[in-house]
């Protein structure tokens, strides 16, 4: 797998595999046991909408590279239903001047939650690039095929067959997100695999307990963290990659994440959100004295 040259690219990189994070997908315990794995937990609610800003750190500057917006809603697919997952990436700022980005990535989820579809189309100045992923499921086996392509030719089709929890970047965060808190303990690993490109990159997930984010002197997030380990070119090292914070309410939403990269480190915060299945507890607000 080649090194992006930017740092955009790299941002761009780590919004896919993590902010969603990221992130980030789980099996074991929480999850049935074939060959796709099904959260015990329904976390899909038609209208949900969570919005995040994306900083890219050098040293002491951390500058805002870019923003990112998840949806959620009732859909079809194949003239079935299905759930639609849509996130849109951009970026503003420093990053906008640098190296302009518009991409969009979404997949679909049949009725009882399998992973059936994702693609992703990247808009990059005047490079336009759209990768389409398909899931099949036949025993403990999960088939994906990759094919991505630009306006002129085919850059690869490829076809994987692998055994246990396989995902797209997205369906990744879904899954984290479908962890029950009940099941799991300090120190728990959960290996899966996630379809990006030509490759299977493998991830596992270590679950470290609780620990409280703060954003300001008035607002903290009660969460779970989990330290990610990733196996690719992208990340400056393999073990403890990257970090994420899952709010410790009903809607386990990803509020913090933070990433090394060969160039610098990134970072994503939760920014708001809107129609939400639950009330966001997680979020706690100090009032002035």
């Amino acid at each position: 797998m080649k090194l992006y040259n930017s740092p955009n690219k790299s941002i761009s990189r780590l919004c896919g595999m993590i902010t969603p994070l990221i992130l980030l997908l789980l099996c074991g315990n929480s999850f049935k046991s074939v060959a796709q794995c099904l959260p015990d937990k329904n976390i899909f609610y038609h209208g949900e909408q969570i919005n995040y800003n994306i900083y890219f750190k050098w040293g002491l500057l951390m500058p805002k590279a870019g923003t990112a917006s998840f949806q959620m809603k009732n859909s079809s697919f194949e003239s079935k239903n299905a759930w639609n997952y849509n996130l849109t990436f951009r970026t503003n700022g420093f990053a906008e001047r640098v190296y302009k980005m518009r991409d969009t990535l979404e997949c679909y989820f049949s009725p009882d939650l399998k992973l059936l579809y994702s693609s992703k189309r990247t808009n990059e100045k005047n490079y336009y690039l759209i990768e389409n992923i398909s899931f099949s499921y036949q025993g403990k086996n999960t088939t994906s095929r990759s094919h991505r392509y630009d306006l002129n030719r085919t850059k690869f089709d490829t076809v994987h067959v692998s055994t246990g929890c396989v995902f797209d970047m997205m369906g990744a965060a879904l899954y984290l997100r479908s962890i029950d808190w009940n099941k799991i303990k300090t120190g728990d690993e959960f290996p899966v695999k996630v379809a990006i490109g030509r490759d299977i990159v493998n991830v596992s997930f270590r679950y470290t307990g609780q620990e409280i984010v703060e954003r300001n002197e008035n607002l903290k997030y009660s969460t779970r963290h989990f330290w990610v380990d990733i196996y690719d070119d992208a990340f400056e090292v393999s073990k403890e990659a990257a970090e994420v914070w899952i709010g410790d309410d009903e809607n386990h939403i990803p509020v913090k994440v933070r990433a090394k990269l060969k160039i610098g480190a990134a970072e994503v915060h939760y920014n708001s959100s809107s129609n939400l299945k639950y009330p966001f507890t997680s979020r706690v607000v100090i009032p002035n004295r």
